[in-house]
């Protein structure tokens, strides 16, 4: 007898989209089939049927416990509350950050990690290495070893993001350093994740508008801004061509990014970019509110040329990914810093991702299903080696399931969301919403109820395929 049958709904796989049954026992997909094919019993049937039925979201950029800049001892939202709300939101797994600071090794950052989340998550999950400041001989020589045990994936600044008065610990990696990690990255079948902008031109433009007395927080976009993420991501590029290495751009901001970002792919270098859902909903005039630092999330948001390019790269091709850079604190943190200089970035965005991609892309732009379970799914997966285990609808594959609605078409209310006191999303209008999830087979959200206990997430060790960090696979 199967654990579960689900009937009726829309269900979107690998080689297209139909009204097919999915079958589960234990943990496991152990078939799609036909309408009325599957003759065996079930302990339960699920009709599906009016529901967009799509592989459990992936969310690939989260800073989850993470240290809050300039904000002293305070962190970020643990993996109970996270986890919890992305569930809710169709996230089943969720990349955070073992923090390698300067001082620390790469075991100590592990050993962090998993005493954070050990026991204490709803969804599951898995951690990417951040390397931090100068990079020393004993990290670099950690790096095989944490690949062997799932931690294939590492990510690096090309910038400190804050004046050094308010920055904290030094995050950038200068390209010395960053070529002879990238020979390592090649080395290792690794995947290298980058924050990319150019950290003379952050500084500079610090210094300048503080002179200038325009340091208000609305002209973030004039800091952290499309010249120098063009240049720093082209630089970037260069390096990757002389080593061979693979590189995943995080939270691409700007037009021009993006345009490099094609470029390189044109040229057949495994080069991946993400942007996030509020890059692609909001725009730098969106500052001028009364509390318009809500909207920020560093590198910045750009103009609504940008914006459009954005969603024209999720929609058609260039971008990879849609992600959140999961940052998530309370309102009174958030809006406390209203210089450019000491805005607190990020939003709690890991519950919203699924549905707003799908309401924005899928039923207002017309976005095909199978792209939109890339871009929120299967391309995380792919590019951070949880495929095929993870974002696909597949016999073998762990049963990750989210079913959508089309027919959830009204504006967000503060009732919808399960984490922190506000959301940049409230009154935000939406056609489509994830309104059941099941992970690993259990339903873990149904009728708005949370079904799942504490603990239950696991972690999951990953290695990249070959294949994506080769070529510009997906």
């Amino acid at each position: 007898m199967l654990d579960l049958i689900i009937r009726g709904g829309q269900v979107v796989a690998p080689w297209g989209v139909g009204e097919w049954d999915v079958a589960v026992q234990g943990e496991k997909i152990v078939a799609v089939a036909a309408p009325g094919t599957l003759t065996e019993d079930a302990v339960r049937i699920i009709d599906a049927s009016g529901k967009v039925v799509v592989p459990g979201g992936i969310e690939p950029h989260a800073h989850i416990a993470a240290p809050i800049m300039g904000q002293g001892d305070l962190k970020t939202a643990p993996p109970e509350q996270v986890s919890r709300a992305a569930l809710f939101g169709g996230t089943t797994t969720l990349l955070d950050f073992a923090i390698q600071f300067p001082g620390t090794d790469v075991n100590q950052a592990i050993q962090e990690r998993t005493s954070v989340w050990k026991g204490k998550s709803y969804s599951d999950y898995a951690h990417h290495l951040m390397l931090c400041g100068a990079l020393s001989d004993n990290m670099f020589g950690q790096l095989g070893e944490a690949v062997e045990d799932g931690f294939s994936t590492f990510k690096i600044f090309t910038t400190n993001v804050r004046p050094a008065s308010s920055s904290g610990e030094p995050r950038m990696v200068r390209m010395g350093h960053l070529h002879d990690l990238m020979e390592r990255v090649q080395r290792l079948g690794a995947m290298l994740m980058v924050h990319s902008e150019d950290d003379d031109m952050v500084q500079h433009m610090y210094e300048k508008l503080a002179q200038e007395e325009r340091t208000e927080w609305w002209n973030m976009h004039l800091v952290h801004s499309n010249e120098s993420e063009d240049v720093s991501i082209r630089r970037v590029l260069r390096v990757s061509e002389w080593t061979g290495s693979p590189v995943y751009f995080v939270h691409v901001s700007a037009k021009q990014g993006l345009e490099a970002i094609q470029e390189a792919r044109a040229k057949g270098m495994p080069v991946y970019g993400e942007t996030l859902h509020n890059y692609c909903c909001f725009n730098s005039d969106d500052y001028k509110e009364e509390y318009g630092m809500k909207y920020h999330t560093y590198p910045s948001l750009k103009s609504e040329e940008d914006r459009r390019a954005l969603w024209d790269g999720i929609v058609r091709g260039g971008l990879s990914t849609m992600a959140t850079d999961e940052y998530c604190t309370s309102w009174k943190v958030k809006v406390a810093g209203k210089l450019v200089s000491n805005v607190t970035g990020g939003h709690n965005g890991a519950e919203t991702r699924l549905g707003i991609t799908y309401s924005e892309g899928v039923s207002k732009r017309g976005m095909s299903l199978q792209r939109f379970v890339d871009v929120t799914s299967a391309n995380a997966a792919k590019i951070m080696g949880l495929y095929p285990r993870k974002g696909v609808i597949a016999p073998g594959s762990d049963a990750d399931i989210v079913f959508i609605d089309p027919g959830f078409k009204r504006p967000l209310a503060m009732s919808d969301f399960h984490i922190t006191d506000y959301s940049i999303w409230e009154g935000f209008d939406v056609a489509g919403w994830p309104v059941l999830t099941i992970l690993r087979g259990k339903v873990v959200v149904e009728n708005g109820e949370l079904k799942s206990s504490l603990g239950s997430g696991k972690f999951i060790p990953r290695k990249v395929d070959p294949e994506f960090a080769s070529r510009p696979a997906c």
